[in-house]
């Protein structure tokens, strides 16, 4: 199998082998609507209701989606609209705790006894991609099986960026009911054959799957290279079967369907208890950070919340959510975590890069996992040119950073990456209204 082109980044990972712990029940959480790629949840409470743990507060008609539930007990206060990291505006439920964590009554192990079931119970689970891009679980396992043949199950252990230790204690923390959530989705759907894919650089996590999942020869466990984006689901796939995705194509075009270790787990712990989604673990780390660790945080804790909790040596002037190659920056203490948030990242005395005029060293080049030029996308993007840009191949960019970051110009080329694949997007929108 021939390798992908990779970068190695620094190994920061000092939250690797703390216990993840408990989050004090914040005060108030401030709960989006869209917490997953699709349509936004329309919410199912009002101003003044009292809510449970569990209860679902947010759901929608549209296949492409998952319900939202409440994380806490207590009242809501507030439905506003509520801009995100991404600079969109989304309906938010805010609800006052009253410290009780009361459950809901509807909160009860779901029955299976079907592909149907199944499909079902995953759906009102809340489950998305807790790897960080959020899409809808129950939508990428509902796949017509007349049209396709998924041969693997692929999990994502690789976890390859800097600091983001939250899969890896899924792992070791666990173990059991990640195996669970892979027989589970095995057995329903019918799927011959599982990989778990873990980076070289988590040997205690490797050598525990491998132990606990001898008896059971469907599932196979990959050491990989560590190195970036290995994680990413086309590098992924290649890495563990030697296979292609084309762009424009899916994991499941290829036989394969690609699922993070952490919502195999959280499936499994959903089909013995029926609590939805309504918490996930975080790592808190950075470079002023006294004691990096991983927590258990409420869907919809603010980021200060966070903050206030992390032992810091210094005020931070700068926080990112989720990893340093593909987080993006905190501009609002008030910003609610989601499904998707798998780390808070919080530095003091960041550096600051200008960029200067393109040396054609051809590092970009070699640093890209797909085969793309940074250097030519960046030029057909500021010359505004779509047809380059679709020659260029831009949509198969998985916005890594890898040629942002070896860029001795200090260049913004994964930025301009995403400006010109929305600007194609913008440009084929008006051919199709002509």
């Amino acid at each position: 199998m021939s390798r992908l082109h990779s970068v190695k980044l620094p190994h920061y990972s000092g939250s690797a082998e703390q216990l993840t712990r408990e989050l004090p029940v914040p005060e108030v959480v401030t709960i989006s609507m869209a917490q997953h790629i699709g349509a936004p949840c329309d919410p199912l409470v009002s101003v003044g209701d009292r809510v449970l743990v569990g209860q679902k507060i947010g759901d929608t008609n549209a296949f492409m989606s998952a319900p939202v539930h409440s994380s806490v007990s207590g009242e809501v206060t507030e439905i506003k609209d509520v801009m995100n990291v991404g600079g969109r505006l989304c309906k938010t439920v805010t609800i006052k705790s009253d410290n009780r964590m009361e459950v809901s009554p509807e909160v009860k192990p779901p029955k299976i006894e079907s592909r149907e079931d199944f499909l079902k119970a995953v759906r009102e689970s809340g489950a998305i991609g807790l790897g960080g891009a959020g899409f809808p679980t129950h939508v990428k396992l509902a796949y017509d099986r007349s049209k396709v043949n998924i041969e693997y199950l692929l999990l994502n252990g690789a976890e390859c960026e800097p600091y983001i230790t939250s899969d890896y204690r899924e792992l070791m923390e666990n173990t059991d009911a990640v195996i669970g959530g892979i027989k589970l989705i095995l057995k329903w759907l019918e799927i011959p054959h599982a990989i778990i894919g873990i980076e070289a650089d988590k040997p205690e996590a490797i050598s525990k799957l491998m132990k606990l999942t001898a008896a059971f020869p469907e599932i196979e466990v990959k050491k990989l290279r560590s190195s970036y984006p290995q994680g990413a689901e086309k590098v992924l796939v290649h890495s563990l079967t030697g296979r292609v995705i084309e762009e424009g194509k899916l994991p499941s075009d290829v036989g394969c369907a690609v699922m993070n270790v952490s919502t195999a787990g959280f499936i499994h712990t959903y089909s013995r208890t029926g609590m939805p989604l309504v918490k996930r673990r975080i790592t808190v780390d950075g470079n002023i950070v006294n004691s990096p660790c991983n927590f258990f945080v409420p869907i919809g804790t603010l980021l200060h919340s966070v903050v206030g909790f992390a032992s810091l040596r210094k005020q931070p002037d700068k926080i990112i959510m989720g990893g340093p190659m593909m987080g993006m920056c905190a501009f609002d203490p008030d910003t609610p975590l989601g499904k998707t948030n798998n780390a808070v990242l919080l530095f003091a005395e960041a550096p600051k890069y200008e960029p200067s005029p393109c040396i054609r060293c051809g590092r970009c080049v070699r640093a890209c996992a797909v085969n793309l030029m940074p250097t030519e996308l960046e030029h057909a993007y500021d010359t505004r040119d779509a047809e380059l840009l679709k020659k260029l191949k831009v949509g198969l960019c998985m916005n890594c950073g890898a040629c942002s970051f070896v860029c001795p110009a200090r260049r913004n080329l994964a930025e301009k990456n995403q400006l010109a694949k929305d600007f194609l997007r913008q440009q084929e929108a008006a051919q199709k209204g002509k």
